[in-house]
């Protein structure tokens, strides 16, 4: 993997004569990105896909700590709950940073910026009528357009944003929430509708269903979006400080801030008496898990145990996507139906099949083409032209 690097496959020139080649690509950010998605795919997998993303709510919702079952859940909750979807939403606020600096040459930044969040609400609003109410890329656009006009500040400046509006996250928690959501009764009624829909319903039936259920899911993300537009401003900062421009450089930098943040993470992730630190400790868990990603990938030997996940990466909006098309068929009725019936250490063995799947695809398909499917669409759209995708184009 080079350790000095031009662009990502996110950050486009303002034409497409001046489009960065995926050999240039940063690769630490793609396997950071990727070892992210992994995470956000189990805990998807775990708390969504195999029950009701409401029944982490209720009481006593662990398995046994004896048991497989139980490990699964508290591994998943332990290690990668929150903690993934951070560093995910951080390494798209520096994407978007990284994506601003090339726009800029061109002089209109905003203009192919909007227009590609705007696409990506699109994507989003797809996914969630016609796939999975669990999406997240509605949710993305609608911050990233929130950060758009922040980009325009400094480094200091950005900095301030960030601690400003990550405090501000933290302090919520005291207050009561800004969309309410329903108590026990409800909740417990709720999943067990979801129980019968989601295991026997239809492919009509599951999406009607789906479709109603978001009105539930709105507050767990009015919850959660100011983290989502801090970290982003997080990542433009970082992207904007020249760490990862120099990262070979800075490699003691990346091993020392890998040391603090998981050593950090993993004892205030405990103390979940305090809401302030209940908010803060995946972030800073966060920072250490990409900070280690990219000290890896400074080290020469080490830099092929990355490469399955920086292939992940480069296509991690196809392969997200991927995850609720496949999923969807093995835990609802119209496929499989698995939904609640199997425990926790099978959805998490079966996460790592599918995402080990991911990366022999993914492997495979970027060897002949510059982007992965969805990719390409998106990079079209946001150049409102068709963009070359085999290797030999020219």
């Amino acid at each position: 993997m080079p350790s000095t690097p031009s662009s990502s496959d996110n950050a486009f020139a303002d034409d497409p004569s001046f489009a960065v080649s995926p050999s240039s690509r940063i690769d630490a950010l793609d396997a950071a990105r990727g070892v992210a998605l992994f995470g956000v795919l189990a805990v998807n997998v775990v708390t969504a896909f195999r029950v009701s993303i409401f029944q982490q709510f209720l009481p006593n919702q662990y398995a046994d700590a004896g048991t497989l079952d139980g490990v699964a859940e508290r591994f998943v909750y332990f290690a990668l709950d929150m903690k993934s979807f951070s560093l995910f939403s951080i390494l798209f606020g520096l994407g978007l940073a990284m994506q601003f600096e090339r726009f800029s040459r061109g002089g209109r930044p905003f203009y192919f910026l909007t227009r590609r969040l705007i696409a990506l609400l699109v994507f989003g609003a797809m996914h969630v009528l016609l796939i999975w109410n669990g999406d997240i890329l509605t949710e993305y656009a609608l911050a990233g357009l929130m950060v758009l006009p922040l980009l325009r500040l400094n480094q200091a400046s950005l900095a301030a944003v960030a601690i400003g509006l990550l405090t501000l996250y933290g302090v919520l928690a005291v207050f009561p929430a800004l969309v309410p959501s329903p108590g026990p009764e409800a909740l417990a009624e709720h999943i067990a509708q979801a129980n019968a829909v989601y295991a026997h319903g239809s492919f009509t039936e599951v999406l009607r269903f789906s479709f109603r259920e978001i009105e539930l899911i709105l507050p767990l993300h009015a919850s959660v979006f100011p983290r989502t537009v801090a970290l982003f401003v997080l990542g433009a900062w970082i992207w904007r400080s020249g760490l990862f421009q120099h990262a070979q450089d800075n490699a003691g930098a990346f091993a020392g801030l890998a040391a603090i943040g998981i050593l950090m993470g993993v004892t205030l992730t405990p103390r979940t008496g305090d809401p302030f630190l209940q908010r803060l400790a995946p972030v800073i868990f966060a920072i250490g898990y990409g900070s280690l990603v990219v000290w890896i990938a400074q080290i020469e030997g080490a830099r092929r145990v990355l490469a399955p996940f920086a292939a992940v990466g480069r296509m991690a909006f196809t392969n997200y996507i991927l995850h609720s098309v496949v999923f969807g068929f093995i835990f609802f009725g119209y496929g499989f139906g698995l939904f609640g019936r199997i425990g926790a250490a099978t959805a998490l063995l079966l996460a790592a099949i599918v995402y080990a799947a991911q990366t022999l695809f993914s492997t495979i398909w970027l060897s002949r083409f510059r982007f992965g499917p969805l990719e390409w669409l998106w990079r079209s759209i946001t150049y409102n032209s068709r963009q070359p995708m085999r290797i030999d184009s020219r």
